[in-house]
């Protein structure tokens, strides 16, 4: 096929011929040109051109889908640092209630201790008079008893009851004077 294009351009030596241009051959060229381009359009550029189109909805789609992203992930870190602001409010009030409320009970527990202190102070405080009368009596009588037995061996007699109010009355007036 080139050897028959060469020949017409050498036959035609005038017009478009002078241009080195074979008019013959520029049609079969041009047929060809446009042949082979309604073959490609037909078979390639309109699939190559759906595919590009269906990328490009998809290129689309993705800018679309993550611009919404964005949007989200801006609005749910919002409402994340919303609600850690809540959940810290609520924890520093628990908190805060708890240490009011430790503060009540150990308030409760010392004056449970100085109640039960002072009462276990008064109560030791009522045994020791106790103790104390209990020991006077035992004490008087112990000293009643070693007088009467000082008098018997001073006096070398018997001392009874009576007779020891009498000798104690004098003791005393002795005393007094």
């Amino acid at each position: 096929m080139i050897t028959v294009l060469t020949q017409f351009a050498a036959e035609d030596s005038g017009g478009i011929g002078a241009l080195g241009i074979d008019g013959k051959a520029l049609v079969i060229q041009l047929v060809t040109f446009v042949l082979a381009f309604w073959v490609l359009q037909r078979f390639a550029f309109k699939p190559i051109i759906k595919m590009m189109d269906q990328r490009r909805e998809t290129i689309e789609q993705g800018v679309t889908i993550g611009e919404q992203m964005k949007k989200d992930q801006a609005a749910l870190e919002v409402k994340v640092e919303q609600t850690l602001q809540k959940a810290r409010k609520e924890a520093d009030g628990i908190i805060a209630a708890a240490q009011d409320s430790s503060r009540e009970i150990v308030h409760e527990a010392e004056d449970k201790a100085r109640d039960k202190a002072a009462g276990v102070l008064k109560e030791a405080e009522e045994r020791i008079k106790t103790e104390t009368q209990r020991a006077r009596k035992q004490l008087e009588g112990e000293v009643v008893n070693l007088i009467s037995e000082a008098t018997e061996a001073i006096i070398g007699e018997k001392v009874d009851a009576k007779k020891d109010a009498q000798l104690i009355e004098r003791a005393l007036q002795e005393s007094k004077a």
